[in-house]
């Protein structure tokens, strides 16, 4: 493997609570610095996997655009990792190599599956969950490597939700997967599934000429990628509770849900594979009420790796009693920040579900509300898109929902939800 990252951890926090205070909330900034650094350093070793959806609505200029996005990403591999394509219907199929064997990459492999992808038709069901499945068992055979998967779909997913939900339960910590939502007939919540039990993203493209690019940019993210499977641990005192650690930058993921218990006062929570990156995670820790002065460690956060123990960085968030009200009131910035980012999230999905379920009035609050804190934050490309779905009078303040809003513009809405800007120095977002 080549050269270590070398990771830091920074904590943003207001320590200081009130008498009766007992919510300790904190940002953890995690920053990864550095790759490879010698010339004879080997790269990581890596096992992706190309999953193509070739069903019937794929058809026309769509199954062009696909099988040119599928080469694309084959020949952005880097030489020697591990790679397959798989098509996907209402079943999953091997499109190369033959077998359910992952093959290195060179420039005859390339080729080879470049040819096999140009073979590619549509026609057919969709089975996300089966597609799924098939990468984790091929994956599977690459246990030390950084494992991971695009899939791209154009449509809804036909799988009864047990069972798609069976799926992605069984896939959940197999491999990581970076999704792709074309057109404007796929159901995003679909995808939001797959990025949440996979520690992926996922995301639209509005043009489906635009998929190629999209693709490469995927697997060039995905070879970057230089550790593999890091965890979170997180300890809490005996009388505290962890409430929740969620990622929130570069986009929204709750972790709460995915810990591994250590022992009765420590977790692991997955954070997937890194590169030369930064993330921030929101950690909200309840503890009893102290005594004025007194203050106490009420969570100690280590990054390792879960195989080896080997801590990469490590922080304490604190508490601290106090009955000084200007020391307990004051708000963290970078605290606030993304509790506004999260607030602002939940705010587009209830009003896109109640616009989706007939309840124009809730909609209407939901979509305004959220077009307002996006303007006070300065995500200006999400007040951009609340625009084209709600609109509100300047001058008496009056919003209603916009008649035969484009679906893409929604979907846009949608899935951009889920990305949040950061905090730039002077205190506003970015």
């Amino acid at each position: 493997m080549g050269d270590q990252p070398t990771f830091t951890l920074h904590i943003d926090q207001n320590k200081y609570l009130p008498i009766d205070g007992r919510e300790v909330h904190a940002i953890l900034t995690i920053n990864s610095t550095g790759t490879v650094t010698t010339e004879s350093a080997v790269p990581a070793e890596a096992a992706e996997v190309i999953i193509i959806d070739t069903s019937g609505s794929m058809s026309g200029g769509k199954i062009r655009e696909a099988r040119q996005a599928a080469a694309t990403a084959v020949q952005t591999l880097r030489d020697g990792v591990h790679f397959a394509v798989i098509a996907g219907t209402d079943r999953a199929r091997v499109v190369y190599p033959r077998g359910t064997q992952l093959v290195r990459a060179s420039a005859a492999t390339r080729s080879e599956a470049q040819r096999a992808i140009g073979q590619l038709s549509a026609g057919g069901g969709t089975s996300i969950g089966q597609w799924l499945q098939l990468a984790a068992q091929m994956l599977s055979a690459h246990p030390n490597a950084i494992r991971h998967a695009i899939l791209m779909t154009d449509g809804q997913n036909n799988e009864r939700a047990d069972v798609f939900a069976g799926a992605l339960a069984r896939c959940e910590g197999a491999f990581v997967c970076d999704s792709l939502g074309v057109g404007d007939d796929w159901v995003p919540a679909e995808l939001r599934k797959v990025a949440e039990a996979l520690l992926g993203t996922f995301d639209f493209v509005r043009n489906q000429g635009d998929l190629a690019d999209f693709f490469r940019k995927l697997t060039q993210t995905s070879m970057s990628k230089t550790v593999a499977e890091l965890v979170m641990r997180v300890w809490v005192p005996q009388t505290a509770t962890l409430k929740f650690v969620k990622q929130v930058s570069p986009t929204l993921l709750d972790l709460t849900g995915k810990r591994t218990d250590v022992n009765p006062l420590t977790g692991d929570y997955p954070t997937g594979s890194w590169g030369t990156e930064d993330r921030e995670y929101h950690l909200c820790v309840e503890v009893p009420p102290g005594q004025i002065g007194s203050e106490i460690r009420a969570g100690w956060v280590k990054l390792l790796r879960p195989d080896t123990q080997e801590v990469f960085a490590s922080g304490n968030v604190l508490a601290q009693w106090t009955d000084d009200l200007a020391q307990s009131t004051r708000i963290n910035g970078k605290v606030a920040h993304y509790t506004g980012q999260a607030e602002l999230h939940e705010l587009i999905q209830d009003g896109l579900s109640a616009r989706a379920a007939g309840d124009v009035d809730r909609a209407t609050a939901r979509l305004a509300k959220a077009k307002q804190l996006a303007v006070d934050s300065g995500r200006e490309d999400t007040a951009r898109l609340l625009d084209k779905v709600v609109e509100v009078d300047p001058a008496s303040g009056t919003a209603r929902l916009r008649k035969n809003v484009d679906k893409a513009d929604a979907i846009e809405l949608d899935t951009g939800s889920v990305r949040t800007s950061k905090l730039r120095k002077n205190g506003e977002g970015s």
